[in-house]
């Protein structure tokens, strides 16, 4: 049930006291005065209220019955009717024939103003169940499960269809945080309009996690997942009026399907950024490799996948050698590529090239050794 707050029953009186040359009052379901135009009224109990809204009927007051009523003056009362609930009255204050005209237009301006009031409360409740629903599911709980399975089917969610996390990351500055938040409150606005089915929930003051549901029909999982994902960021560059990335993570089914998917995205997207800072969209498939090493972080296994670069290092030209190593792995081992990038004589490379081989003890024209080089500098990396 809709609670009148003084707030809504004064947003009444100013909106409709602009068009009646009357005063207007506004009673919550006590019969107490909770807006009027004439200030001193506020906190007073109106008995023609109280009879109004005993009566669920219009009851009018004359200058000879308003003496024998508390609080009240005379004029007309109007119950006030929310979704079949009596929510409070509105009064106008004048001889009932001279107000009478107006009696229906202000209630019915009244329930409006309160229907809208009560649609947005409960557009705003279904935001944050949304919300919380997208955060446990992320987050992965599995002794929520049965729970989050109410939830899904409450909400058209089914485990079975392929799920995709997508993070939005706003690039603003911490003096923006405040504009950054108004950008994602009004984005998932705009998404809920263009795409109902979509769930998102914001994840801090700069990012957004929207989480989607499809059949990718007879396509391959990854390639319907980069479909989608184009079609999110072309979406998001119509909507959205900050710069922004967008990095989606590994598509697939079941309840723990979008807590991998989100785990995925937010690496992708640290080591999207560190690749490639101008870069707008990235995803789990584009960085599979380094996405899928970066669980080797810790342990002996990560010491010893480490010791390789780690050797580099030690030399006093290692800076250089690093530098060297990463933009031949970037160019894809090329070396008319590398050593354009590098801005360096292919000789140049050449030499830089045996120099890591005798640091670390490795051949590049082998394979296994150049796949231990390339995770190697995947997890030295900052």
């Amino acid at each position: 049930m809709l609670e009148l707050s003084a707030r809504l029953a004064q947003d009444i009186v100013s909106r409709t006291m602009r068009i009646i040359p009357f005063n207007v009052n506004v009673m919550d379901a006590r019969g107490v005065i909770l807006a009027s135009g004439d200030a001193a009224r506020v906190g007073e109990l109106h008995d023609g209220a109280l009879l109004a809204l005993a009566r669920r009927a219009t009851v009018e007051v004359d200058a000879a019955a308003a003496p024998h009523m508390h609080g009240a003056r005379p004029g007309i009362n109007l119950p006030l009717v929310v979704d079949g609930q009596m929510c409070g009255a509105v009064g106008l204050s004048g001889a009932p024939d001279a107000v009478r005209q107006f009696g229906e237009l202000v209630r019915l301006t009244a329930e409006m103003i309160l229907e809208q009031a009560s649609l947005a409360g409960e557009l705003q409740r279904d935001s944050r169940y949304r919300e919380t629903f997208v955060l446990n599911l992320i987050r992965g709980d599995a002794g929520g499960r049965p729970e989050l399975e109410t939830w899904a089917r409450r909400l058209g969610l089914d485990f079975g269809r392929v799920q995709a996390v997508f993070l939005l990351e706003l690039r603003a500055g911490a003096a923006d945080a405040e504009r950054t938040i108004s950008e994602l409150q009004r984005l998932q606005l705009a998404l809920l309009a263009r795409q109902p089915a979509l769930l998102s929930a914001t994840t801090g003051p700069y990012d957004m996690v929207i989480l989607d549901a499809f059949d990718p029909d007879a396509a391959p999982i990854d390639t319907a997942a980069r479909r989608r994902h184009a079609a999110l960021v072309a979406l998001v560059q119509e909507s959205c009026a900050l710069p922004f990335t967008l990095t989606m993570g590994l598509a697939a089914r079941g309840v723990e399907a979008a807590g991998v998917s989100w785990q995925s995205a937010r690496t992708a997207a640290r080591i999207g950024r560190r690749r490639d800072p101008a870069r707008t969209a990235w995803s789990h498939y584009d960085l599979a490799l380094p996405v899928l090493l970066s669980g080797l972080d810790a342990g002996w296994q990560a010491a010893q996948l480490r010791q390789p670069v780690a050797r580099l290092a030690r030399d006093r030209s290692g800076a250089t050698l690093r530098r060297t190593l990463d933009a031949w792995f970037a160019h894809n081992e090329s070396a008319a590529a590398t050593a354009a990038a590098l801005h360096i004589h292919r000789n140049t490379l050449d030499y830089r090239l045996r120099r890591v081989e005798e640091l670390t003890g490795l051949l590049l024209a082998r394979a296994e050794d150049r796949l231990l080089l390339y995770v190697s500098a995947l997890l030295s990396q900052d």
